[in-house]
């Protein structure tokens, strides 16, 4: 054998043993298992015409996969659905399991922490709620704001029934005075109390803003007449 094949032979079997190790330690990475701890996103299937207060957001579950699988997971794709479609309005405690998660293929669901979320349910009402301007600063000198004119006075709403009938009435955002002199119109957000309180559109009003200017002195008038 001449020496150009004998090197080309020692090739070939350096290349062969390189695939067999690689070969054999991608296998063992695949057959070797991990576990991670994700913090995943809640999302709820809740009963038409209702509303849950204070829900909770997110869960800690723990994963069990291949190496692989595991260093290769984005947290995103982990998602726990809780199916609430035929419970009643009130309280309830939920327990949650393995089929409640959403996962990529090969990950085992572990355990989830907390196992049982408490909620409570709450009946979606809609009704019509008045609307106060907020003023704030300082106008111009002299100057005083009368009472502002709301259009129109009162905005539709929808939320859990539990906080609509304590709601008296809505603000809007805060309305400037500063440097105005005369009367003026502006239109402005009215703002929700609560992030279950929703505002059916137009969520904005016009607010007209009386203005008083300084008054004149008398005395002031008859200066100004000497002078002439």
């Amino acid at each position: 054998m001449s020496e150009r094949w004998r090197l080309w032979g020692i090739r070939l079997l350096a290349l062969g043993i390189a695939v067999g190790i690689w070969f054999s330690v991608s296998l063992d990475e695949r057959r070797r298992l991990s576990e991670k701890v994700v913090e995943a996103s809640v999302s709820y299937n809740r009963p038409r015409g209702m509303i849950i207060l204070d829900p909770v957001g997110t869960v800690e579950v723990r994963l069990r996969g291949t190496e692989r699988a595991i260093r290769q997971l984005n947290p995103d794709l982990v998602d726990v659905e809780i199916n609430l479609a035929r419970t009643p309005e009130g309280q309830v405690t939920v327990p949650l399991g393995p089929d409640d998660v959403l996962t990529p293929d090969g990950l085992e669901v572990v355990s989830i922490r907390p196992n049982a979320i408490r909620l409570e349910l709450d009946r979606e009402i809609t009704r019509r709620v008045p609307v106060e301007p907020v003023l704030v600063g300082e106008p111009a000198a002299g100057s005083t704001a009368g009472t502002p004119e709301v259009l129109p006075n009162q905005v539709q709403v929808t939320g859990p029934e539990s906080l609509l009938t304590r709601l008296q009435s809505l603000q809007t955002a805060p309305i400037s005075l500063d440097g105005h002199a005369v009367p003026f119109d502006v239109l402005v957000a009215v703002e929700a109390p609560d992030p279950l309180i929703q505002i059916v559109p137009p969520s904005r009003v016009n607010v007209h803003v009386p203005m008083t200017p300084p008054e004149i002195r008398p005395d002031a008038l008859r200066g100004e007449g000497q002078e002439r």
